[in-house]
């Protein structure tokens, strides 16, 4: 049996579309439906119902879906073991940070990175969501969370202090503490944002004075920039056009965390881009509470 055509399956099995899984195996949508083809013409049997769209389990492949998901893993847990034997500070890193942090803070570590070892191949992934590193969705994670997934491995980097923040065009007064928020036009949280500290707050607070509500923190500091309204941000936004007025609740810290899988933190290039990332961002003046 190719592995590639059971890995393709599980991987639609898992999304329930060509396109999820395509994402993840990181080849094009028509590859993904060949492979499909191929391997049901291989095993002789219908494994998916074609249905609104998405692909659902036939009883088929509800049985083959139960018994190749231990395979793929036994063949991850396998991967890895290989990849942690490589000593040398050369291959391909798979590193994945939120927007903010890969366009204002990564270029210039991953600069001088590159020039103290250029074999390693660095991928950045940009992105918010947590990319599973079992997988080898990526090699290393830099989240804001206060609470890691137990099963990887790594440090708390930096705390971020959270602050209000206004247009630097912003003309009158201003507020000088939270109390006074409610008087002033809010931008608010939206979709997966909205339940971070701050915004569970200015929902309560401040329901009325939220004039627009975003799901993406470098477009409130873009908003704010504009004057429309002031906004709550973490201190990572920092950046010419708008300022810092007052900084808020101190519990509304976000944690900075770089993570790995255990079975990767001795590769050596690994080992040392965790040690760099944590040196720069610890050395980055933008960055200290």
């Amino acid at each position: 049996m190719d592995w590639n055509l059971l890995k393709t399956f599980l991987a639609i099995a898992q999304h329930g579309t060509l396109a999820g899984a395509s994402r993840e195996l990181g080849i094009n949508h028509s590859t993904v439906f060949r492979r499909l083809n191929c391997f049901e013409e291989e095993i002789g049997s219908r494994l998916f119902e074609r249905m609104n769209g998405g692909y659902q389990l036939t009883d088929a492949g509800e049985a083959l879906y139960k018994r190749g998901g231990p395979i793929a893993d036994a063949f991850d847990q396998l991967e890895r073991h290989i990849v942690g034997q490589d000593y040398k500070p050369q291959g391909k890193i798979r590193l994945t940070a939120p927007e903010n942090i890969a366009i204002h803070y990564l270029p210039d570590y991953l600069s001088s990175f590159q020039q103290l070892y250029p074999e390693v191949m660095l991928e950045l992934i940009v992105s918010g969501d947590n990319f599973n590193l079992t997988k080898r969705e990526a090699d290393i994670a830099l989240r804001a969370t206060a609470n890691p997934p137990e099963h990887l491995v790594g440090r708390k980097v930096n705390s971020i202090n959270w602050a209000v923040y206004a247009s630097e065009q912003h003309t009158g007064p201003l507020p000088t503490v939270m109390s006074e928020l409610s008087a002033y036009s809010i931008i608010g949280g939206e979709g997966q944002i909205s339940q971070l500290p701050a915004f569970q707050w200015l929902d309560k607070h401040c329901p009325e004075s939220q004039v627009i509500k975003c799901n993406n923190l470098n477009t409130i500091a873009a908003l704010t920039e504009t004057g429309m309204a002031i906004s709550l941000l973490p201190d990572d936004q920092q950046r010419s056009g708008i300022q810092r007025l007052f900084q808020c609740e101190a519990a509304w810290l976000s944690d900075l965390w770089i993570l790995t899988h255990p079975d990767l933190r001795q590769v050596e290039r690994i080992r040392l881009l965790m040690q760099h990332l944590y040196e720069s961002i610890q050395n980055d003046v933008r960055l200290r509470n």
